[in-house]
């Protein structure tokens, strides 16, 4: 798809209006919205904010429930080709944490999927989760390590918890204590937008 410019011919002047920059999100059903009334997840709360600060960007949300790191992999090329973004957002990993995939195969996988959309010259801001704590403290020490490591290597901005202020809070989280909930959902946005800001361009 190809983005387009649209000109007005002001008397002899041309005055070009330059289409909107494209933001990708790649994620799971925190970023798809599972159980929250459509238009109140974070990622339309983030539309919200990028047009009412006057950030010229068009949203594009390719998450996908139960989307996992090797899934998001395999899409990762042809998203990067149809959109063009220039950011990109990844937040996968958790439905890999609740299958308990090696860490080191997530890694991996959030590894390529940065260096991709850094070839295809996005910036990427990477998001990650913490999980439940019946895996065992040595499975999640591993697992939350996986998400600094991988913006360490590939020097790209991270959001180490997408849940840091709303997981294990009975009153921010869904009845299954994975996703937050509606309420929560202003308190994701903020999260997320402390570190994707310094990505932006007005």
């Amino acid at each position: 798809m190809f983005k387009k410019t649209v000109i007005i011919i002001l008397g002899l002047f041309a005055i070009p209006l330059v289409s909107a920059k494209t933001l990708l999100i790649v994620g799971d059903s925190i970023s798809a919205g599972f159980g929250i009334e459509q238009g109140k997840g974070w990622v339309a709360l983030l539309e919200q904010r990028l047009q009412a600060q006057h950030y010229n960007y068009q949203v594009v949300n390719a998450s996908i429930s139960g989307d996992t790191t090797s899934n998001g992999l395999t899409r990762m090329p042809a998203l990067l080709a149809e959109f063009k973004p220039a950011v990109v957002l990844i937040e996968l990993g958790g439905n890999d944490g609740l299958r308990a995939i090696p860490p080191k195969q997530i890694q991996q996988n959030l590894s390529a999927m940065v260096e991709l959309a850094k070839r295809a010259k996005a910036e990427v801001l990477l998001i990650g989760i913490e999980l439940p704590p019946n895996y065992g403290n040595q499975y999640l020490e591993k697992f939350i390590a996986v998400f600094p490591a991988v913006a360490k290597e590939q020097q790209v901005e991270l959001v180490p918890s997408i849940v840091a202020n709303t997981g294990g809070n009975s009153e921010l989280m869904q009845a299954d204590g994975l996703h937050p909930n509606t309420k929560a959902q202003p308190i994701v946005l903020e999260d997320v937008w402390k570190q994707l800001v310094a990505l932006l361009i007005k």
